[in-house]
């Protein structure tokens, strides 16, 4: 059976690590840090780790202004937080001034679980999609999120990471290297293509099982860099499969599908079935429950992968 690490927790541990080497990393934290486990870089690297309290504004305002003075900020809280509350600050004060900030921003999508809906970030990909200049990463598993916290250190300009609150199954190698816009082919495939981010990467690939089991080929990406997303690899599934399913834990719209679907729509039409929230927002309920409620399921994407092969040409 799969390990089972919250990415969270491995954000945390990683972050505080980098900090032990790098005194150009700098914490801050909106009273949260216990649960975006920026507790450990807070404990390791005090003289660098920033507590704002509850002002999330000020928490990218802080981040904007060190970034300008050349220092790496990571400016984390939950999505909810980061992507709504602070929304005016991110676009004016980083992603107009095209700041390297880094967001990580925990307990993103209906896996919150039980705090419901207003805790539960299910827009915040089509919010800082739409802003120019940021790059927008949805990591699968804790490994995967190590090697993103190391990427997006050295590379310049705002980010914006995207992680669950959840333990989730541990799929990827130890020795896995992230590659920023590059989608991870994790399974080949010809009759249809599974795209998938975040939690729902593990869920593909139970989908993909149960499809083979079935005589049905499915291909499975992980598009962990929803922007700029691997234009390329999009391109390729609608090519030699001919049918795309996407599958995410935010809204359908403005999401991973919407930015699939232009992609399709723009260059390369075929069949597009889309695993996402429809239009509603969230509600308690255990993180299981909640996914088969909303229809986030692999036996849901299996459901999509078969009615997207049927239209085909």
């Amino acid at each position: 059976m799969a390990d089972m690490i919250a990415p969270r927790d491995t954000y945390g541990r990683t972050i505080a690590e980098m900090g032990r080497t790098n005194p150009d990393i700098v914490v801050l934290d909106a009273d949260l840090g216990p649960s975006t486990m920026v507790k450990y870089f807070a404990a390791a690297c005090p003289e660098h780790f920033i507590e704002v309290g509850i002002a999330e504004a000020n928490l990218i305002g802080i981040a904007a202004g060190l970034a300008a003075s050349g220092k790496i900020p990571f400016a984390s809280t939950f999505a909810v937080f980061a992507s709504c509350r602070a929304f005016d600050q991110v676009r004016v004060s980083v992603a107009q001034s095209n700041l390297n900030v880094k967001i990580v921003a925990t307990h993103a999508g209906i896996t919150v679980g039980e705090d419901g809906g207003s805790h539960q970030a299910l827009e915040d990909l089509s919010l800082l999609c739409a802003l120019p200049n940021f790059t927008v990463i949805v990591p699968s598993d804790s490994v995967e999120t190590a090697s993103v916290i190391h990427a997006i250190a050295g590379h310049i300009g705002p980010c914006y990471v995207r992680l669950p609150r959840p333990k989730v199954p541990v799929f990827n190698p130890p020795d896995y290297q992230f590659k920023l816009g590059e989608a991870a082919a994790l399974r080949d495939g010809t009759d249809v293509t599974i795209i998938a981010i975040g939690v729902l990467v593990t869920a593909a690939l139970e989908a993909a099982d149960s499809l083979a089991a079935e005589g049905i080929s499915a291909r499975v990406l992980n598009m962990a860099t929803v922007k700029p997303i691997d234009a390329g690899a999009v391109l390729a599934a609608a090519e030699e499969t001919g049918a795309i399913v996407t599958a995410e834990e935010h809204q359908q719209h403005g999401g991973l599908g919407s930015i699939v679907a232009e992609i399709v729509a723009e260059h390369r039409p075929v069949p597009v079935h889309f695993v996402a929230i429809k239009d509603v927002f969230g509600q308690s309920g255990t993180p299981e429950e909640l996914l088969e409620h909303y229809g986030l399921t692999a036996a849901d994407i299996v459901r999509a992968a078969k009615q997207a092969i049927s239209r085909k040409v």
